[in-house]
């Protein structure tokens, strides 16, 4: 049976990491627009998306990370799929940006950044370590603030590496075949990825600071079309591979 391990964004309480774009103090939401907020948008999308899976792909078996208000810690997120021997990993986020004309979707694939923009938003979305307890010892000294501290995941196995490519250029090919504006494939060190232990990737389903994107990302429908862009290239992926 093939196994697919979904997770959906949900930051912890605490204080906002040097660099972060839409944290705040108290019990946050992650990142959020007037309407939306990312926690809720990205597990609507997750449990849509194992439903689709559920009903056309019986042969694959879904697993969440969570699926209620819950806070995993980042660790826990890649240790869930190693731990069920998942096929492939499915890491779901909504993005954001101090410029509300930014739109667009994007997918990452484990690897080095190669643009400025790139390590920007991979320290951002590593940083929700500094939130856990311990993080120094869970993630063996890694400084989620540190560029050079990125330098390990040059290391990427070539397989797992090639197989997540593929995935994510067919969720992007999807997202433009809805009419949704791709930023496109783009790799960069996110933790949860290389703590996967298998084939891997981070869909940004749009910004939350877009006016435009935030309300289609608040609809039900819009949400439904994005968990339905990611069901179709897996479901074209897994025929490919099978």
């Amino acid at each position: 049976m093939y196994l697919l391990s979904i997770f959906s964004r949900r930051k912890q309480a605490g204080r906002v990491p040097a660099g972060d774009r839409c944290w705040s103090w108290g019990k946050d939401p992650g990142c959020h627009g007037l309407l939306a907020k990312e926690k809720n948008v990205s597990l609507s999308i997750a449990l849509e998306l194992e439903k689709l899976v559920k009903e056309s792909l019986p042969e694959v078996r879904v697993v969440l990370t969570r699926r209620t208000d819950v806070f995993v810690e980042l660790h826990a997120r890649a240790a869930h799929a190693s731990k069920n021997k998942a096929d492939f990993f499915i890491s779901i986020h909504c993005n954001a940006n101090d410029k509300k004309e930014i739109s667009g979707t994007e997918t990452y694939a484990m690897g080095l950044h190669k643009e400025s923009a790139n390590l920007n938003t991979m320290m951002a979305e590593n940083s929700v370590i500094l939130m856990e307890e311990d993080y120094e010892e869970k993630y063996d000294g890694f400084d989620p603030e540190s560029p050079e501290a990125y330098i390990m995941f040059s290391l990427i196995k070539d397989a797992y590496l090639k197989q997540s490519l593929a995935l994510a250029g067919k969720v992007e090919n999807q997202f433009k075949t809805q009419g949704r504006k791709s930023r496109g494939v783009r790799q960069a060190g996110f933790l949860v990825l290389w703590r996967a232990g298998t084939p891997a990737i981070l869909v940004e389903s749009g910004f939350l600071t877009n006016p435009t994107e935030e309300k289609f990302l608040h609809t039900d429908s819009g949400q439904k079309q994005v968990a339905h862009a990611i069901f179709s290239a897996f479901k074209e992926y897994k025929s490919e591979i099978h």
